[in-house]
């Protein structure tokens, strides 16, 4: 991987990191403002989306793979940590991801949190952009791990406090699989600074295999430990368990965070760490990887089609798309890669597609359940069209943003091995039935008399939903920007595992 990198003319990510805390501190400890907290906390995140846009306007998309918008400023000198923050392509793409969806979520949730506890939901959300901001672009590998278990705390609290029934045995089973994914991580980590510090920071996107004094038996238990901890992340099968859980208890608002930004750590931690620091290790798993990557296309479709519970439904589809981004980045293939990125954020505006307007008819008919709706389109044609749209971008229909990064994964997959891609396209065609059976069953047909008469959705809705739409459209049938600015990063990708499936 390349250590090219352009320093920042002005600290503009760390100003990305101040201004939602800022907005967290005054939402949540000024007494007299937590009455208003709904307009403040979009006021600034609404301001971090224009700092987001204008990092973007910065960045020079035609060195999608350098590390830009750099800065660095020392920390703790004696281990060598320093505060070192830059964004490549794939560093901007989750940011303006994460900076565009945390309005739409502060906006969704004026409906689905009581008015008196707007203050302390509107401030975890707002802590936790902070932490993502700091995690998407952190260069300094003690500064990436340790916002990666802090950003526990806001999740858990946003699962507990205001999920359903079951949130606190959901948000302690969240905790729980995430701590020991995060232990034996720092155990990684640790190993990580024994065997490859050298007095300077150990940095993200750069190799240190020509610095490594371990064996190779001890650098793939390095990263194997680290790996662990990106798949509980990311999720891959088996490690997977507590996403549905989760899902099903967090508000719709929490899970498009959860699920749509959060989880995309997991991928992007095996871009910007495991890849270029072990590249040996990775070549070494890159098999065992696919073939669990196949295994999570497959069993995740499998699972959705047999839920009953929307949220639980979207969850499990979650983990087939996952599959899909994992096997693009251990295939060996610059096509796949790239297209594996590209997933990340088309994944990321579908989820929230679906999660926020199935929370909006949930709203109306008080229930989830695919066995208790039916003939939801006729009365509730928005809702019903924004879950469809929603839901056909999901499963890759040409012109929505699910098109074309699953076609590059399929088309990289095959170029390589011809068993893994047939696997994944047995999952695009589960994926079809997932998404259309339950489709028919809620929406179309005869509704029950008490459905009769209820609200489509508002203007506030509205102005959620338009958004995403739009940028699924614009993804969809405009990717070239994207794929070019992180093609960069796909061929290094690419190069680390290529030819390690032969």
């Amino acid at each position: 991987m390349t250590d090219t990198t352009v320093a920042a003319s002005f600290p503009v990510l760390t100003l990305m990191v101040l201004l939602p805390l800022a907005g967290a501190l005054v939402v949540g400890a000024v007494a007299p403002l937590r009455r208003r907290a709904r307009a403040l906390g979009l006021v600034f995140s609404v301001a971090e989306l224009a700092l987001g846009v204008a990092a973007a306007c910065e960045f020079d998309a035609g060195q999608g793979a350098a590390v830009q918008l750099a800065e660095t400023r020392p920390w703790i000198p004696l281990i060598g940590v320093s505060w070192a923050l830059g964004a490549t392509g794939l560093s901007l793409a989750m940011l303006l991801l994460a900076t565009f969806l945390v309005p739409l979520v502060l906006l969704a949730s004026w409906g689905e949190v009581p008015a008196h506890r707007q203050g302390l939901f509107t401030s975890l959300v707002l802590v936790l952009e902070a932490f993502v901001v700091v995690i998407f672009t952190a260069r300094d590998l003690f500064l990436f791990y340790l916002c990666f278990e802090a950003m526990l705390v806001p999740v858990y609290f946003l699962i507990g406090v205001f999920g359903g029934a079951g949130r606190r045995r959901a948000a302690l089973k969240f905790l729980l699989y995430s701590l020991a994914g995060g232990l034996v991580m720092l155990v990684g980590v640790i190993a990580l600074f024994v065997y490859a510090h050298n007095g300077t920071q150990t940095y993200l996107y750069s190799s240190l295999a020509h610095s490594m004094s371990a064996s190779p038996a001890v650098s793939r238990w390095i990263f194997l430990s680290i790996l662990a901890a990106l798949a509980v992340k990311a999720p891959v099968v088996p490690l997977h368990t507590w996403l549905p859980d989760a899902a099903e208890q967090a508000t719709p608002g929490t899970s498009v965070l959860l699920i749509g930004v959060l989880d995309k750590i997991g991928t992007y931690g095996m871009v910007a760490v495991l890849l270029p620091v072990f590249p040996e290790a990775s070549r070494w798993a890159a098999p065992v990887v696919c073939v669990l990557a196949v295994v999570s296309i497959v069993y995740g479709g499998l699972a959705a089609v047999g839920q009953d519970h929307l949220y639980r439904l979207i969850s499990y589809t979650s983990v087939s798309h996952f599959g899909f981004m994992v096997l693009g980045i251990f295939v060996g293939s610059r096509v796949a890669a790239a297209g594996a990125m590209v997933y990340m954020v088309a994944h990321g505006l579908s989820i929230a597609g679906l999660y926020l307007v199935t929370g909006f008819m949930a709203r109306r008919t008080g229930t989830v359940r695919v066995s208790e709706l039916g003939g939801i389109g006729r009365v509730m044609p928005l809702v019903a069209g924004t879950f469809l749209v929603s839901g056909l971008s999901g499963i890759a229909l040409p012109g929505l943003s699910g098109f074309v990064p699953e076609w590059m994964v399929l088309t990289g997959t095959f170029s390589v091995s011809t068993a893994l891609g047939a696997g994944a396209v047995a999952g695009v065609v589960i994926a079809a039935v997932y998404l259309l059976l339950p489709y028919q069953r809620v929406f179309t047909g005869a509704p029950a008399a008490a459905r009769v008469g209820s609200p489509d959705l508002d203007g506030r809705e509205r102005l959620v939903l338009v958004p995403i739409i739009a940028a699924m459209l614009a993804l969809g049938l405009a990717p070239a920007a994207l794929v070019d600015t992180l093609d960069g990063i796909a061929e290094q990708v690419a190069t680390v595992t290529e030819g390690s499936l032969q």
